[in-house]
This record gives structure tokens, C-alpha cells and sequence, in this order.
């Protein structure tokens, strides 16, 4: 009698769980409309940047002193804000995510404000904070005679203000997923707390990490409201790249649009580059 040979648990043969199949249906007409035209509304803008860029014209636009000056600018800025949220961020995303203090909530509330807060208001808070006249800025000028508005070192406070709640978040939500009990164990075997963040947490949330780090990059580079407040529109000082779209949308619209593509190819960049984290094949 000759044995019954079992079906392979994977279509390929190789083993592994079987994917259930989902029965595909027609879309409803009610659904199939509105979703089409939310599509063809995010879109739409989109490709009319696309359709109406000075071709020919934008290598000389790409490579004029200001367009330089502003990519430049928006580089470094955006690269320093980073490098801020990244010293002051993960400390702050580990605290909520591993402490238990009082006002715990509300501090991860204040902290994720900015993320709804507009960015004028945020340059205005920073203005009474950090300002000659503010809370801190005042004693700043005093005592060191630092001066931050109206500065270079003005445009990367501004962003990282504005930055650093995507790079929080993130880390917070991949401490939350991580199983502490790696944490416990280090120190079981004699590690300090630090030593075991420093040793144990960080490879484990080294991913959230970096999706923060790409996230907050991608926010300073695109900050406007916060940095024109704060820091002024002064090219080759604290002139970026939004706000020479700003600027050059009055004088110069070719020159607008060729910035205003080096920040879409930048966007695109920065969600190619997130496609593990957040897409998903069909």
C-alpha cells in the first residue's frame, strides 16, 4: 500500500505557512469615486510640478550662487537639527518609554505638541524663549553674549524644534516594542543602566532609530514657519531652501520651481528609503 504524499505547505515547495488567498471583489462605486479623487488631488499638484518645470532652463537654475547658498544651507541645517534631536531625543524617547514618573502623560503630550503646533508659533516661542529679551536668552546674552536669532545657529534650533517629536516618536514606539527583559538580564549580570542601553537597547532599536533620524532630517529640511520667525530670510546666512522658494516665487518662479523639485526628489528619497518600515507588497 503506498503511502498518501502529503501537499507541500508553501505553493513553492520550500515549506513555511501557506498565505491565505483573499477573495478580490469589485470596489463599491461609493468608495471607488472618493478615493480616486483623493488621489487625483494629492497628486495632481504634484505632476503640474512636474509638467510645468523649466527643463532646459534648470541646470543653469540648479547651479546659480543662491540656489547653492540655500542647498547648502539647508544641508548643514538640517543635518545639524538631526544630530541635535539624535543626543536629545533617544535620552527623552527612553525615559517615556522606561520610566514611570509623575505627569508622565503630559510630558509626552507637550513633547509631540509641535508635531500639531503651527511652526509661526513655534518660532514665536522660541523668540520669547531663547530671544535678546527672552526667558533664557536674556541671561545667554549676559553671560556669554550668545545671541541665537537672527542666526545660522537660529535656523538649527528652529528645525530641531520642529524635528525632533518624529524622532521621539519613533524611538518611543520601538522601545515600547522591544522586550525589556534584554535590559533586566544585562544588569542581572552586573551592567550598569547605561552600559546595558548603551550595549543591549541601541542595536535592538537601532531601525527606530534610524527611521526617526531619516524623519526629522526630512523636517528640517523642509522647515518654514519656525526658521523665518526665528531666524530671518537672510541669504547665505539663514536662508534655506523653503524659504528661497519663498523669496524666489515673487522674483524668480523658474528658480522656485527648481528648488521646489530638489525638495519633492528629496521627499520621494526620504519614503524610498522608508519602504521596509512602512510599505508593504501586495
Amino acid at each position: 500500500m503506498t503511502a498518501l504524499k502529503q501537499p507541500s505547505a508553501h505553493p513553492s515547495g520550500k515549506g513555511g505557512p501557506r498565505r491565505p488567498r483573499v477573495a478580490r471583489r469589485g470596489v463599491p462605486l461609493p468608495l471607488l469615486v472618493p478615493g480616486l479623487l483623493a488621489m487625483a488631488f494629492l497628486l495632481v499638484p504634484l505632476l503640474a510640478l512636474l509638467v510645468r518645470a523649466p527643463w532646459r532652463g534648470l541646470p543653469s537654475q540648479l547651479t546659480s550662487t543662491e540656489v547653492w547658498q540655500a542647498l547648502q544651507l539647508s544641508l548643514i541645517s538640517a543635518t545639524a537639527a538631526t544630530a541635535v534631536a539624535l543626543v536629545l531625543g533617544v535620552p527623552l524617547a527612553w525615559l517615556l518609554a522606561r520610566t514611570e514618573f509623575p505627569g508622565r502623560g503630559l510630558v509626552r503630550a507637550l513633547v509631540t505638541l509641535p508635531l500639531v503646533l503651527p511652526p509661526v508659533v513655534g518660532g514665536v516661542a522660541l523668540l520669547l524663549a531663547l530671544g535678546r529679551n527672552g526667558v533664557v536668552g536674556r541671561w545667554l546674552d549676559a553671560w556669554f553674549g550668545i545671541t541665537l536669532p537672527f542666526t545660522t545657529a537660529g535656523v538649527v534650533i528652529a528645525e530641531a524644534f520642529v524635528a525632533m517629536p518624529f524622532l521621539v516618536i519613533s524611538v518611543e514606539g520601538t522601545l515600547r516594542a522591544a522586550d525589556p527583559r534584554y535590559e533586566e538580564a544585562a544588569t542581572t549580570l552586573g551592567a550598569s543602566r547605561f552600559t546595558a542601553f548603551r550595549r543591549v537597547t541601541l542595536p535592538l532599536i537601532a531601525p527606530g532609530i534610524a527611521a526617526g533620524a531619516v524623519l526629522a532630517w526630512a523636517r528640517a529640511l523642509g522647515e518654514f514657519g519656525a526658521t523665518i520667525t526665528f531666524a530671518g530670510n537672510f541669504p547665505g546666512r539663514t536662508q534655506t531652501m523653503p524659504l528661497a522658494v519663498y523669496l524666489a516665487l515673487q522674483n524668480d518662479p523658474e528658480a522656485a520651481i527648481a528648488l521646489s523639485l530638489i525638495l519633492l526628489a528629496v521627499s520621494v528619497a526620504v519614503l524610498a528609503g522608508l519602504r521596509d518600515r512602512w510599505m508593504t507588497g501586495a
